[in-house]
């Protein structure tokens, strides 16, 4: 058979990954197939590994890549948490996972990593900064101390009487040496108030560049690394004193077809709107978060399930009720409204099954024909229900 065969080739690539049995030729020269080998554990999880890439290449209709492999490996090993989530989320909404879909969540995933590394070097930073500054303020302050004791004793050196015939030459020297002393701890002493200053300056420098890293440019809120540190704070404080809190995710209905129908310029100026309408909400009470592309997340403290729903109802009715143009050709968006999920936190386990537990109701909610708000039940995990008001026609939004 020629080398370049095709089933040949075919079957040394399939034969090199370990997918074929090999063949011996007997005593006739015939070939039966060898008695199948143990798997050993290392290969068995190898050999599921591959079934697992193949699966997800195959359900979701993609090439064979090096890029769709890189995804799909990521994807089966959880080598990339943040890229697994976005597909995950992504799957949810009932989109196609695209060729296209996968380059823009690349994008993002190299983005995010990009700014958590920024972000845990200035947190590094300030802890450094911060150490140097209490050590800075802790020398100069024994450094002054000591200049005033040393002062003291110069003072008294100068105002003693006249010491016996044949010490004065011994009490001028040692004058003159405290004198020099005095002089060099006073110049260690504004050396270090000036690094004192200098680390309050750069201090102060490194935390605009953290508040910085925690804003999303595009609208103004803060963006999710933002949130979750918020989120964690309340939700310990919450715990302790007995607040009620709730979490809610809300979503921007049809963005894509927004984008697809008047450009990316416009999408950007929808998503700034329903921004600033959520961003009403914000008070001490109530966190506003961009959790990422068309999708934002809140959180309600000091409010119950039902007032938590009622207060985001609201602001969707409202929003509806508009009636936006595209500037550029004046042509109307439509209806621009969102749907919500909302969960009561300490209903849930964890703050983490909570946000889960908002980000089902959300995905029931646009099942249910979008424009609308829905709870996550507050005694189990599968009970969902429309909070009276919302809309109920599916060709809404």
């Amino acid at each position: 058979m020629n080398a370049h065969d095709p089933s040949t080739a075919r079957g040394g690539w399939t034969r090199w990954l370990g997918l074929v049995t090999t063949r011996r030729p007997d005593v006739e020269g015939s070939t039966d197939l060898q008695e199948p080998l143990a798997e050993t554990p290392a290969e068995k999880r190898r050999r599921h590994m591959l079934e697992d890439i193949s699966s997800f290449l195959i359900q979701h209709h993609l090439p064979v890549s090096p890029g769709t492999l890189g995804v799909a490996h990521d994807v089966v090993t959880g080598a990339n948490p943040t890229l697994t989530r976005l597909i995950a989320d992504h799957i949810a909404t009932g989109e196609p996972i695209t060729i296209e879909w996968l380059e823009e969540a690349a994008q993002l995933d190299e983005e995010e990593g990009g700014a958590q590394q920024v972000h845990t070097l200035i947190r590094k930073l300030e802890a450094a900064i911060a150490q140097f500054g209490s050590t800075a303020t802790a020398a100069r302050t024994a450094t002054s101390d000591y200049n005033d004791a040393l002062t003291a004793q110069v003072d008294e050196l100068d105002c003693s009487q006249q010491p016996p015939c044949g010490n004065a030459s011994a009490v001028h020297a040692l004058t003159c040496l405290a004198r020099e002393m005095l002089r060099r701890t006073r110049d260690i002493e504004r050396e270090l108030s000036r690094s004192e200053h200098e680390t309050h300056v750069l201090q102060k420098q490194l935390e605009e560049a953290r508040r910085e890293a925690e804003i999303d440019h595009l609208t103004g809120l803060p963006n999710r690394r933002a949130f979750e540190a918020v989120f964690k704070e309340e939700y310990t404080d919450a715990n302790e004193r007995g607040d009620p809190l709730c979490v809610a995710f809300c979503d921007i209905d049809r963005f894509k077809r927004i984008n697809d129908t008047h450009g990316h310029d416009a999408g950007d100026r929808v998503l700034r709107e329903v921004a600033q309408s959520l961003a009403a909400l914000s008070n001490d009470k109530c966190h506003v978060a961009r959790h990422g592309g068309e999708e934002f997340v809140v959180l309600l403290r000091g409010v119950d399930l039902e007032q938590a729903c009622s207060v985001l109802d609201e602001t969707r009715e409202k929003l509806a009720a508009r009636r936006l143009m595209n500037r550029s050709t004046n042509a109307p968006f439509g209806r621009i409204s969102f749907s919500a999920g909302v969960a009561d936190v300490h209903a849930y386990p964890n703050r983490r099954d909570a946000l889960r537990a908002a980000d089902e109701a959300l995905f029931r909610a646009k099942l249910a024909g979008r424009n609308r708000v829905l709870a996550a039940g507050q005694n189990d995990w599968t009970g969902f229900r429309v909070i009276p008001g919302s809309s109920n026609s599916a060709n809404q939004g």
